[in-house]
């Protein structure tokens, strides 16, 4: 029975892979500084990556902005979508007058509806 038994390695012990032949990638250190806590927090990129013009702050979580020459890059923000309300999209479709018109005819409504509600009751 012990010569049948399944040999193997401890876990996280070795690595059957080696590093023959292996090329790494160039790195270079970037830089971001954070506009809320001042601090600058140093990242390491492949030199062919295309590097983020932004990055979280690891000390306050804030947005920290690339540093190139020393001087913050200017983030384009144009492509950005700001999120649509329920308002704005209301205000699409009808004008502050009809949405007053709407108001009142709904409010005559229950109003008249309460009345006979309370009538039958």
């Amino acid at each position: 029975m012990a010569d049948r038994s399944l040999r193997g390695m401890r876990i996280g012990s070795q690595s059957l892979q080696s590093e023959d032949g292996v090329v790494f990638a160039d790195r270079a250190e970037y830089t971001y500084r954070c506009a809320t806590c001042e601090r600058e927090t140093v990242m390491v990129f492949s030199t062919e990556a295309e590097l983020p013009e932004t990055w979280e702050c690891r000390f306050c979580g804030a947005e920290a902005t690339l540093l190139v020459d020393s001087k913050p890059v200017e983030v384009d923000r144009s492509g950005e979508k700001v999120a649509r309300t329920h308002w704005d999209m209301l205000l699409e479709r009808r004008t502050i007058p009809e949405l007053e018109e709407l108001l009142a005819e709904r409010l005559n409504y229950l109003r008249a509806r309460r009345g006979q509600q309370k009538i039958g009751a």
